[in-house]
């Protein structure tokens, strides 16, 4: 049993880095994405500006003033919202224990994950490689035995970076750091703490408990106590995003070259059908809207969306589905870089109660994707797949 199963999984400058997807002349450059407007405030600066002193909640007339060249995007909400929405569905593929933090950060516990896709930091780094592949965007990610610990490990391995830390290492980790670096503890807190002389973490570790809990009160004490040794939770509570669509499944995939072969674009959108029609009939849920989604070779990205008649969790519907989509779309040569297969309108299974069709087989498709499941939970997901992608 791994001894740090707790990621935590934060994206670099995130909305400045999606932002500047559609706009890589402005790399290189001071971006910040906020209102331009005489009252508006930065939501988010990229590297560079970060260099000028610019960071997050400044108002736009004081960044104009320490980088009077800054480049201002509008924010996209929307775009946003869609890219985080799917970097948590790339955690869940990893583990159903995911507990999203906000749109652009989670924890994710990997102890059951493990024997399937190697150790945490195998797992970290190959979270990285998909979000940036998929996405375009970098994140850090730190891998500890406990939820701070591995938070201010992604802090430390920032920008696109894995910082491990074993148990053994946490008091090394920790110990120099000013107490203004643990997780939770604020600028107030920081200040009370540098009044009584406690300016590391050592310093916090060491003093005993009683004398701490009359100097900040009895539970604060506690708390800090705990995060000084690392010794703070290591259970998670999965939970979505607060933006994320809770009743949807989904999966993208990034071709390792451009494509416009539609025989390839196709046979992917099989696979990606099997897989999130899979995953719903393990959580024993079906879904009536069925969405494509697809991003071109210059990371423009797309959206397109059909209701059904009745909800449905059988693989061959859901690509049908998809497949009629993308062909709507008429991309003519156009290459494109990924695909994404997602159904909504989630309901349980159990209320769904499908009419046979005059003519149709009383065992059909469900019925054999039913027959692979059993198939995949005894012999393992090669065992069985569509001929197509044999």
């Amino acid at each position: 049993m791994t001894d740090t199963p707790i990621l935590h999984v934060d994206m670099d400058a995130f909305y400045a880095s999606v932002a500047l997807r559609e706009r890589p002349d402005l790399v290189d450059q001071p971006v910040v994405v906020g209102g331009g407007g005489g009252r508006g405030v930065v939501l988010a600066a990229n590297y560079v500006a970060r260099r000028y002193g610019v960071r997050s909640a400044l108002p736009m007339t004081r960044v104009r003033r320490m980088c009077p060249h800054v480049v201002v995007i509008e924010p996209d909400y929307a775009t946003f919202t869609s890219v985080s929405s799917s970097v948590m569905e790339t955690f869940r593929e990893v583990t159903p224990v995911v507990e999203a933090m906000s749109l652009d950060e989670a924890f994710l516990d990997v102890r059951g994950s493990t024997r399937r896709l190697g150790p945490p930091a195998r797992i970290a780094e190959r979270l990285r490689s998909t979000i940036h592949d998929e996405q375009g965007i970098t994140c850090s990610v730190g891998v500890a035995a406990s939820v701070s610990v591995a938070k201010l490990a992604s802090r430390r391995a920032k920008p696109d970076g894995v910082i491990v830390v074993p148990p053994a290492e946490v008091t090394s980790f920790l110990h120099p750091l000013d107490v203004g670096e643990l997780y939770g503890v604020g600028e107030k807190t920081q200040a009370l703490l540098h009044r009584f002389g406690l300016l590391t973490v050592g310093d916090v570790a060491h003093t005993p408990l009683r004398t701490l809990q009359r100097a900040v009160g009895d539970h604060l004490g506690r708390e800090l106590q705990h995060l000084a040794w690392g010794t703070d939770r290591s259970e998670l509570t999965p939970r979505a995003g607060p933006h994320e669509p809770e009743r949807s499944m989904g999966a993208d995939e990034t071709f390792t070259r451009d494509t416009d072969d539609r025989e390839v674009i196709v046979r992917e959108l099989l696979r990606l059908s099997a897989r999130v029609a899979g995953r719903m009939r393990s959580a024993d849920v079906a879904g009536r809207t069925v969405t494509l989604k697809v991003r071109f070779a210059d990371f423009t990205t797309i959206t397109r969306s059909r209701t059904l008649p009745e909800a449905t969790d059988v693989t061959v519907e859901i690509h049908r589905a998809v497949t009629r989509l993308y062909d709507a779309l008429g991309l003519q040569r156009a290459r494109l870089r990924l695909v994404g297969v997602r159904v909504e309108g989630l309901v349980p299974r159990a209320t769904v109660h499908r009419q046979l069709v005059l003519g149709e087989s009383e065992h059909g498709w469900a019925d054999a994707d039913r027959a692979v499941d059993r198939a995949t939970r005894r012999f393992g997901t090669a065992a069985v797949r569509p001929a197509s992608l044999v």
